[in-house]
């Protein structure tokens, strides 16, 4: 039997608006009641600790993917841990096997994530879909400058529509069908 898995990146930051965590809460809880299998950065810190603490408390499946140096940073919650010994080598252990990844808000790395996730689908070297939450409107000014790579030539359209922008958990638990 295929596992159903979804990668989440966001943030390692504590010092975000308590609402991105909540609306975080309710894309796992959604998520883990629908039997997908979470897998992420599977840290103690921010985001990725609300995420852990979450699919734990609703006995969801949840990978945590770390590089070594990390190691002191593993939550005690997940159901499997994977190392590895890089960053690289994370993110494309994170996406290996998932049928969708989806941005959370998140900081420079998430972007990072969630750039490369969408450049692999362009390239089609990931056949997942690609979401960003864009709770409270957190990727609008990525939104502006992936039509602004259209709008001059350097993105083409159908590429830009490789990834989608839902405004809302319900939206985004829809999109994924």
């Amino acid at each position: 039997m295929t596992e159903n898995k979804i990668v989440l990146f966001c943030s390692s930051s504590y010092n975000i608006d308590p609402e991105l965590n909540k609306a975080a809460r309710d894309v796992v809880r959604a998520l883990c009641h629908m039997g997908y299998t979470l897998v992420s950065g599977g840290a103690i810190k921010g985001t990725m600790g609300v995420l852990a603490d979450e699919a734990a408390k609703c006995g969801g499946r949840h990978i945590g993917i770390l590089p070594r140096f990390m190691k002191d940073w593993k939550h005690p919650g997940l159901t499997e841990t994977v190392w590895t010994d890089t960053m690289s080598e994370r993110k494309e252990k994170m996406r290996e096997g998932t049928c969708a990844a989806i941005a959370l808000p998140g900081g420079i790395g998430t972007l990072d994530e969630i750039v490369e996730t969408l450049t692999l689908a362009k390239l089609g070297k990931y056949g997942g879909k690609v979401f960003a939450l864009n709770y409270r409107g957190f990727y609008k000014p990525f939104i502006d400058l992936l039509d602004y790579y259209v709008n001059t030539g350097m993105l083409d359209p159908a590429s830009r529509e490789l990834i989608m922008f839902p405004d809302t958990v319900d939206k985004l638990v829809e999109s994924i069908g």
